[in-house]
């Protein structure tokens, strides 16, 4: 597909992994596109031993701290970029795999957790989650605070030239490509990202804000960013362009 037959609509401007469901994430300037997102993302997740649900994993919906959580070294025995260790709320490390993380969420929840490891994943919807920088300055706006984008745990933060508020929506059945040369990576844009209270959480603190969803229902029926899954993988780069496929 030659760049005369797609429309340039902005560049990548953040790229994050969240190695540990609802935990922080982390930013990188480059990572691998595979047919389960990026590599590393979302392999892991607390399960709620006593939840026999579709759904039974731990999230900040149920625990705020959580997001609070910070995973960090790498791996080096494995082919993607896992952490060993996560440092809470408190300040202290625990590694990753060994009990005593899980002995810790558990005191703090109230009930016991177990970790799981997918290397598929473990997902709300789809690999790959795009949001713009339009979309979160116009939610904050109507919010009235200035927003920290770490609020939508986006995989993908685009800079775009719309300044409009949830342009991204019509992107919902179209092809993104990312980069440049006929091997670029592609992803299918597959609907847009219904939200829950997790947005109203800060970053920094998980203090809630209620104006934050009240303003994403206002204005956009409860949606902001999109969902993709990946048509053909390869590595993206912050300051990648983006283009979109035609119809």
């Amino acid at each position: 597909m030659s760049d005369t037959s797609v429309k340039h609509v902005g560049r990548v401007r953040e790229i994050v992994r969240y190695p540990v469901k609802s935990m922080a994430g982390i930013a990188t300037e480059s990572a691998v596109l595979g047919w389960y997102g990026l590599g590393g993302d979302r392999r892991f997740a607390f399960r709620r031993t006593h939840d026999d649900s579709g759904f039974p994993f731990l999230t900040a919906s149920r625990l705020p701290s959580l997001i609070l959580y910070r995973p960090f070294g790498l791996d080096d025995r494995l082919d993607e970029p896992l952490p060993t260790h996560v440092r809470t709320p408190a300040g202290d490390s625990f590694e990753l795999r060994r009990p005593e993380l899980a002995t810790e969420l558990t005191e703090r929840f109230g009930s016991g957790v177990e970790l799981m490891n997918l290397r598929h994943g473990i997902f709300d919807e789809t690999p790959l989650s795009v949001i713009t920088l339009a979309t979160i300055e116009g939610i904050g706006r109507a919010a009235g605070t200035d927003l920290d984008r770490r609020r939508f745990r986006a995989n993908i933060v685009l800079e775009t030239a719309s300044v409009e508020p949830f342009h991204e929506d019509a992107w919902v059945g179209r092809m993104l490509l990312v980069g440049d040369g006929d091997a670029r990576p592609m992803v299918s844009v597959t609907m847009r990202d219904e939200r829950c209270m997790m947005i109203n959480l800060d970053p920094e603190t998980a203090a809630q804000d209620a104006r934050i969803m009240k303003a994403v229902v206002g204005l956009n029926g409860n949606n902001a960013g999109v969902y993709a899954t990946v048509v053909r993988p390869g590595t993206i780069r912050v300051g990648d362009p983006v283009y979109l496929a035609p119809q």
